[in-house]
């Protein structure tokens, strides 16, 4: 069920990005593979974006450094595109978990947020807010990452 909803939310960002004029994206591999979740590429803007994508039904959402490193990795292959980003993108279902198979109706939430290539690669996690923290060393610190504005219809939401 858990890979299911991942795939599922890789496979509409895919879909978003194909369905706009200048974009295309791919679904990379199994997460068996060190690739991105998600390559999307607009060669009028020379811009390229890899994405690492989660989905859940809690309250946050983590991103262990090795996915974050892997996107830059990738980002930085493409030396020939002028606008490289590395996106972490989370998708807060409707449903919340509150215990083992027990749910709460809430509002459906995403973020797409920019990774900040100055900060060190750390574990990280979103929270339903939109707010970002890195975890390291047992410590965990507030982070502040950029919102990117996609070129598809979201259900975005502006951290406050």
């Amino acid at each position: 069920m858990r890979s299911q909803r991942g795939y599922n939310w890789e496979d509409t960002i895919v879909k978003r990005f194909n369905g706009t004029q200048d974009w295309k994206a791919f679904r990379l591999g199994s997460p068996s593979i060190a690739l991105p979740d998600v390559l999307a590429v607009n060669t009028k803007k020379c811009s390229i974006f890899t994405i690492e994508a989660k989905s859940g039904t809690s309250t946050s959402l983590p991103v262990p450094a090795d996915q974050i490193e892997r996107c830059l990795d990738w980002i930085n292959t493409f030396e020939i595109y002028e606008n490289k980003s590395v996106l972490l993108a989370f998708k807060f279902l409707s449903k919340r978990r509150i215990s083992t198979g027990r749910y709460e109706n809430r509002e459906l939430r995403e973020y797409f947020k920019v990774w900040d290539e100055s900060l060190k690669i750390t574990d990280c996690v979103c929270t339903y807010e939109g707010r970002v923290f890195s975890r390291a060393d047992g410590v965990k610190k507030e982070i502040t990452l950029q919102e990117c504005e996609m070129p598809f219809k979201t259900k975005q939401r502006t951290h406050t």
